[in-house]
């Protein structure tokens, strides 16, 4: 069955906008916050961090995501994958998710899990959710409004394409919080660098990546940042969202208001953004945004640069997007396919991309970058078990610019790390 692709990704964009109200509905309710919190265990946790949490926010958007999707598109849901399982336990036996009791009360309170979901009715989703948050029905009853609140978004460019896509080639990628840390922990108070923020709650984003089955590639994407800017009468938070799809020679993008991407092919669109982007890439004007964590050898490397760190995978190739820096770059195995399809695929709409960093520094020394190792979607590591099956192995660089990639791998492959 052949679908528009304007509907999906509009079904998307509003998935996206609601996943959001929950976020900061969980988030500005300190009280109800507090009882969100769940450490992940074994194989679902990320090795980078000490300790790695699951939010019912992470949870319950990760579940609307695939309930909305389905229902628009019944048999999607079976294709839509994500970082989360949707189960909490309730070791109070009845009383509820309070992870300091949890651990002081397992022995005599025999655990019950619970599955977090979307039910057919809001009051039974505020049901459910009851049991996970103490009994606060209340509470229980402001998510489950949220979660069946048909949101309503106006924005004409989605309507632009015109071209249809098989469902059954579609599969999708959902980070439902990215940069769950700084959702936990982060402040509202953080100061920007050229726009930039190190850590703070304007690092959080939820991701929805749309990739090709067959190929791996991506195909479509949503970045959608809850927190941007705080109101300070009322304390509530504002956010925004990007969209944009690469598909057979049609490439559209959120941040590219004025192009008519329906008769107009992608080399087209993005002739006037890449000269300009060529034109800023000298060595003096080439930025890169990594990860506080990353290696002291790619610290060294780039020192010639304009050098930012800051929070969260998605949060970092958004600045890519956004094109206050040139490059995002992790040399590590930390990411996974969840934090990057979606900014891919706005990437690809914009002429970047997203590659492996290891294999492109290899077939850059090797002289043979000619074809770029770009990111796929669809196939797991190979003997690794856990959230490793989906890790991105090699490392990665997400850029707009072809050019500024070349000049960043340049500037890597002639030192020895």
């Amino acid at each position: 069955m052949a679908l528009k692709m304007s509907d999906v990704l509009t079904a998307l964009v509003h998935a996206s906008e609601k996943s959001a109200n929950i976020a900061r509905a969980c988030k500005q309710e300190e009280e109800l916050f507090q009882l969100l919190v769940q450490e992940k265990k074994g194989s679902e946790k990320n090795k980078k961090f000490v300790s790695d949490f699951k939010t019912l926010a992470d949870v319950l958007v990760q579940e609307v995501i695939k309930h909305d999707m389905g229902r628009k598109f019944p048999g999607l849901e079976d294709h839509i994958f994500g970082e989360e399982s949707n189960e909490f336990t309730n070791s109070l036996g009845g009383g509820g998710l309070r992870p300091a009791l949890s651990v002081m009360f397992h022995i005599w309170f025999p655990g019950e899990k619970i599955k977090v979901g979307v039910c057919a009715t809001e009051e039974d989703t505020a049901k459910l959710l009851a049991k996970v948050l103490n009994g606060n029905m209340t509470a229980a009853k402001l998510l489950a409004s949220i979660v069946h609140h048909h949101v309503s978004i106006e924005d004409p460019d989605l309507e632009k394409v015109t071209a249809d896509i098989p469902q059954d080639t579609m599969a999708v990628w959902v980070d439902p919080i990215d940069s769950t840390f700084q959702y936990i922990k982060g402040y509202a108070n953080e100061k920007s660098k050229d726009g930039i923020y190190s850590k703070g709650l304007q690092c959080v984003t939820i991701l929805i990546g749309v990739y090709d089955r067959s190929s791996g590639l991506p195909l479509m994407g949503v970045i959608n940042q809850p927190f941007v800017a705080c109101d300070p009468e009322t304390c509530r938070w504002n956010g925004q969202y990007f969209w944009g799809l690469s598909y057979k020679g049609i490439s559209i993008c959120s941040l590219r208001n004025e192009v008519n991407a329906a008769s107009q092919s992608a080399d087209d669109q993005d002739e006037v953004l890449r000269q300009k982007m060529i034109s800023q890439a000298g060595d003096n004007n080439l930025s890169v945004v990594i990860s506080t964590s990353e290696s002291e050898g790619i610290k060294s490397a780039l020192s010639m640069l304009r050098l930012y760190y800051a929070a969260g995978a998605g949060y970092k190739s958004l600045c890519v997007v956004q094109g206050f820096v040139s490059v995002y770059l992790l040399s590590e195995d930390t990411t996974f396919k969840w934090d990057c399809c979606a900014p891919h695929a706005i990437l690809k709409s914009l002429g970047g991309g997203i590659v492996d960093f290891q294999e492109c520094l290899k077939r850059q020394k090797d002289g043979n970058l000619d074809e770029l190792p770009e990111l796929v979607y669809n196939t797991p590591v190979n003997g690794a078990t856990g959230v490793d099956r989906w890790a991105n192995k090699g490392g990665l660089v997400a850029y707009r610019c072809r050019k500024h990639l070349d000049t960043i791998m340049n500037i890597i492959s002639s030192v020895n790390l």
